[in-house]
């Protein structure tokens, strides 16, 4: 039982990390005509506004359902949320399915400025 603590601590089951966010990537890769944005919040949070072009899958289903819209697991798949936490859980699923191109582009709200001043 004293091993239960620095075991779980090893293991990372105290809590989920979010992979880091990479907003010039993010910009960079959707410039590309192949490109995926993809919107993981909730969709109450995508009827009260999105990014244009996003496509939204919840966080928690998107492993089972990427294959359908990128088969092509080297295709540039930009993801964004709230705050980065559930875009970096995506990209964490997303990344353990082979994708490697997984982009977590961060907060709604900060990147929604950074793709208008670049229209």
């Amino acid at each position: 039982m004293r091993l239960a603590l620095p075991l779980a601590c090893l293991l990372g089951i105290s809590g989920a990390q979010a992979g880091e966010v990479d907003q010039q990537a993010a910009l960079t890769a959707l410039q590309r005509d192949d490109s995926l944005l993809i919107d993981v919040r909730s969709a109450e949070e995508f009827a009260d506004g999105a990014l244009p072009g996003a496509i939204r899958i919840g966080h928690e289903e998107i492993a089972t359902r990427i294959a359908k819209l990128s088969p092509d697991k080297n295709r540039p798949l930009v993801l964004y949320c709230r705050s980065g936490r559930r875009s970096g859980l995506a990209q964490q699923s997303l990344e353990e399915l082979g994708y490697s191109q997984v982009i977590n582009a961060g907060a709604y709200d900060e990147l929604r400025p950074l793709l208008e001043a670049g229209e």
